[in-house]
């Protein structure tokens, strides 16, 4: 790390405290040569995920667009959206892909409201399945009722 003063390469290291959950470090460093002191931060740099949509258009993960979809299907419900999508971003980091389809992101949505809240589920299961009526509702909510899965496209 250089010195912002002089530009030497050589420091020492005098304090390292954890930052934002752990998320990065912050550093208190003196400059080997002026012996000025200067604060650097060092953050993991964690693997950009690209999303395929269904047009074939590819994005960057925007865990904003996801929390708003999972807002409106577990509005007035006991259900932490927030929560759904950090494990959400969590194991798409964890699992090390690159890219990742919205169909995938769907699938883990609906996986994990089924366990958490059947309204919230099938409110999320109507839009995401593209429901065009009501036999669709009744088709899932059979399943749901019978602990199955249901198809892909709610036919």
């Amino acid at each position: 790390m250089r010195c912002p003063y002089c530009n030497c390469a050589e420091s020492k290291v005098l304090d390292s405290r954890p930052v934002s959950e752990g998320n990065s470090i912050r550093r208190r460093r003196e400059c080997l040569e002026c012996q000025k002191r200067f604060t650097t931060f060092e953050v993991l740099e964690s693997v950009q995920i690209f999303v395929t949509k269904k047009n074939g258009e590819t994005e960057l993960f925007d865990r904003t667009k996801l929390l708003a979809g999972i807002l409106k299907a577990t509005q007035k419900r006991p259900v932490d959206a927030d929560e759904i999508v950090t494990e959400i971003e969590n194991e798409l980091h964890n699992s090390l892909t690159k890219e990742v389809t919205t169909a995938e992101i769907g699938e883990m949505v609906m996986e994990k409201l089924k366990k958490r809240d059947q309204v919230a589920y099938v409110r999320f299961a109507s839009v995401y399945r593209e429901f065009n009526d009501a036999e669709h509702f009744l088709h899932e909510l059979m399943d749901l009722i019978n602990g199955k899965k249901g198809d892909k496209k709610g036919e």
